[in-house]
């Protein structure tokens, strides 16, 4: 996508982290936003911040769940009759529980596959014929726990080792249709992910800003080329 102007981006979990970050890169390009959090406050709060920021009425917050179907159908067509069509998806809303097997509740194991996985598959489920029409992109938000796994990091790890895979595959499917699909798989980020609040120590760390820079180099690759799964990680670890 060459010019960006008056695309329409649709970013689930956009009303803080990775998300926010993103939001706030496309619609400094130019690009119209509907973001969604589990909180309509939340998510009228960061849209009315990202409004603020120069873009008056770009941005459109709503609450909506990932894990419902309807939910996302019903988002999916706010963006589409708000800015007349869709043509950038960012599955991103996620959450993390870290704990030995032994100490993962049944709980745990449920949110972490049903945000991060099925969240994904219905995101894509909810927008894939409005990408199909605009011949849009689609990015899902993975990790770098998505190839690495690690101790206390079972429900993670098959979380987005799955949404990796489930990308890829989507990818395939729907490549003849002139719709670009990438999975971004970030390390260590500067976010409030399970409620951590960044701050000067975070420093060295990937900030959301990059990742939102990361989306808008990807959407203006040449036609001919994807980059359907990019691993990013801090230059300098700590």
């Amino acid at each position: 996508m060459k010019d960006l102007k008056q695309k329409t981006a649709y970013v689930t979990g956009g009303s803080k982290g990775i998300g926010y970050g993103i939001a706030e890169k496309l619609m400094e390009n130019g690009v119209n936003v509907v973001i969604t959090s589990r909180s309509q406050d939340a998510a009228t709060e960061a849209a009315d911040r990202l409004n603020a920021l120069g873009h008056p009425g770009r941005c459109v917050g709503t609450e909506a769940d990932v894990r419902s179907l309807k939910s996302q159908q019903k988002a999916v067509a706010l963006a589409r009759d708000t800015f007349g069509g869709l043509d950038i998806v960012v599955a991103n809303a996620g959450v993390g529980h870290f704990a030995p097997v032994q100490e993962l509740t049944e709980e745990q194991w449920n949110e972490t596959i049903d945000i991060n996985l099925t969240g994904t598959f219905l995101t894509v489920k909810a927008s894939i014929d409005e990408l199909i029409k605009s011949k849009g992109y689609l990015f899902t938000i993975a990790s770098l726990a998505g190839t690495n796994f690690f101790a206390s990091g079972s429900a993670y790890n098959a979380s987005k080792f799955g949404v990796v895979g489930f990308t890829q595959a989507v990818m395939l499917d729907v490549r003849k249709q002139e719709v670009k699909v990438s999975t971004i798989m970030p390390g260590s980020v500067a976010t409030h992910f399970n409620g951590n609040e960044p701050d000067e120590s975070d420093a060295w760390k990937i900030q959301i800003e990059d990742l939102g820079q990361l989306v808008i180099d990807l959407l203006k690759m040449p036609a001919r080329t994807l980059p359907s799964k990019v691993e990013v990680r801090p230059a300098v670890p700590q």
